[in-house]
């Protein structure tokens, strides 16, 4: 396995803790972010392998999918759609109390439930144990 590879790996687990983190202090739309960040980071370890090169710099998580031909379960691939469109709202919300009511607690704790799951699917896929 390619170092930056591992780098990209460890960067993501290092995110998912982050995410838990943030989860334990209340602070729910980072929560939302950071799982992103998260996958994507998981997301550009597997272009890495797959293509032999560095993956270009997008926070498409849709993209890298592609990029790197994951056959995702429908489960997944829903999931990573939604939480890729909470992206921006989260990162740059227009109106901080809106956005911390369409993220409240219970979504926060399920986006990292689903987003650890994703990223352990992820990590085992043989992309990343060849």
């Amino acid at each position: 396995m390619r170092d930056d590879t591992q780098n990209w790996i460890a960067l993501a687990e290092y995110d998912l803790e982050t995410a838990e983190h943030m989860l334990a202090t209340g602070r729910l739309l980072y929560v939302v972010f950071i799982c992103h960040l998260a996958l994507e980071k998981m997301l550009k370890a597997h272009v890495t392998e797959v293509t032999q090169t560095i993956p270009v710099k997008t926070h498409d998580l849709i993209y890298l999918v592609k990029k790197c031909s994951l056959e995702l379960s429908r489960e997944h691939l829903e999931f990573i759609g939604k939480i890729n469109t909470a992206s921006i709202p989260t990162r740059y919300p227009e109106d901080l109390q809106r956005a911390l009511k369409d993220y409240p607690e219970s979504v926060a704790r399920l986006y990292l439930r689903q987003t650890t799951e994703v990223l352990q699917w992820l990590k085992r896929h043989p992309n990343l144990n060849k």
